[in-house]
């Protein structure tokens, strides 16, 4: 009997910390320190739970990669002004975004210029 619910309890635990990894927190972002980023898009994708933007990204420390990025839901983009017909494969995009406290490559969008100029959000000020 002891051991029907000691492997009850294992699998139960193990459930529920499946659901607890599920959603992650945005603690691997530094908020505090946010950048400028301009890429060429690769991919955009408006689900949930978050915008994923993939932008071609070039410097002279690392040369030309694909980084991907997240940011809010596809319900708070829109409802921020940002629609996925803004913008297209090989647009010249600039971001703001928190980057990985790691110094990984990455980082939350908080913010968005669109090729033709529109802002969503406040690139070019201080968030």
């Amino acid at each position: 009997m002891n051991i029907i619910l000691r492997s009850f309890s294992i699998l139960a635990l193990a459930l529920v910390a499946g659901h607890a990894f599920a959603h992650h927190s945005a603690a691997q972002f530094d908020f505090r320190n946010t950048i400028l980023i301009t890429g060429k898009v690769q991919e955009v994708r408006f689900a949930n739970p978050h915008l994923r933007l993939i932008l071609e990204v070039s410097d002279e420390a690392r040369g030309t990669r694909d980084i991907e990025y997240e940011g809010h839901s596809r319900n708070n983009m829109r409802r921020q002004g940002l629609m996925p017909d803004m913008f297209r494969g090989g647009d010249e995009v600039t971001i703001r975004i928190a980057p990985m406290r790691n110094g990984e490559d990455g980082g939350y969008v908080t913010a968005l210029r669109t090729p033709d100029g529109a802002e969503i959000g406040r690139v070019t000020g201080a968030d």
